[in-house]
């Protein structure tokens, strides 16, 4: 309504574009947050995937994106592992992550910026099917499986449950300590995923800047769209809206020569209503 412009197909269609790094993240948040924890480390796991599809893109695509998505399953497995085996505190076993994964991306890289030339990956940024951007149909599929795996998989069915009553799941047999470590290494995939994408997008892999602040938009994403940060429900359909309703703010903001801070603040302040909102509702 306030911006000139705004809605037209070509500006939707940029924001669809924009938004996917950070909900192909949230999809892997969401799970996570609906085992009552959450993943600090989804930035540091991009900017790490970034730094290692350079590396092997000389063998090929497939190869390097191999290599990119297996660091991020075993960034993710090892947080999960500290989790649900060490039993340490999800926010500080993911914030080592946060702060080491970052640092091991630019060690990798040599603290450069490394141009993309791979005509394959440059087409997963830019290219389309039958008019749809690449990158949006691949947020599109990810939503589904996701969305898949929570409704109709046992899997889903005992993370929704571990989520709820990490406890009563034990007792009552459930595999609670792989649940989670499963949780954590799709988190890290997806958050892979989101930094291969941002990467074609950028045409250039940049440790330094992919992935920054990318978890607190992820989390806002997922509280936004209703999943509760105490566990035991996962809304995918929420996630992708409430990752949609962030970006288009951000862009209102932006577009209204607003500062990004400004951006940043909207975020904090919408978190803490959600949060709020969520809390009465289930009072």
């Amino acid at each position: 309504m306030f911006t000139q412009n705004f809605a037209s197909v070509t500006n939707l269609n940029t924001q669809l574009v924009q938004v996917t790094p950070t909900l192909i993240a949230a999809l892997g948040m969401a799970l996570v947050i609906g085992t009552e924890g959450v993943d600090l480390s989804v930035g540091s796991v991009m900017a790490l995937s970034a730094a290692l599809l350079p590396l092997y893109l000389g063998y090929g695509l497939a190869p390097a994106l191999l290599v990119a998505l297996l660091g991020g399953a075993l960034c993710g497995l090892f947080s999960g592992t500290l989790v649900a085996v060490a039993g340490i505190q999800p926010i500080v076993a993911t914030l080592a992550l946060l702060v080491g994964g970052r640092g091991l991306a630019l060690v990798i890289a040599n603290g450069q910026l490394k141009d993309i030339h791979n005509p394959a990956l440059l087409e997963i940024g830019a290219g389309r099917v039958v008019g749809v951007p690449i990158v949006v149909v691949i947020a599109a599929a990810l939503t589904l499986v996701i969305g898949f795996l929570v409704r109709y998989t046992t899997f889903g069915r005992q993370l929704v449950a571990v989520g709820g009553n990490r406890s009563a799941s034990a007792l009552a047999g459930l595999p609670v300590r792989r649940v989670l470590m499963v949780t954590y290494a799709i988190s890290g995939v997806l958050a892979a995923v989101a930094g291969v994408v941002a990467t074609a997008r950028l045409t250039a892999a940049d440790p330094s800047a992919i992935g920054q602040l990318a978890e607190l938009a992820a989390i806002t994403a997922v509280v936004v769209g209703g999943t509760p940060l105490s566990g035991g429900r996962v809304r995918v359909l929420g996630t992708v809206a409430g990752a949609l309703l962030m970006q288009l703010i951000s862009a209102t903001l932006i577009k209204n020569n607003l500062p990004t801070s400004a951006s940043l603040l909207v975020q904090a302040a919408i978190i803490i209503v959600a949060v709020f909102l969520q809390r009465r509702s289930r009072a």
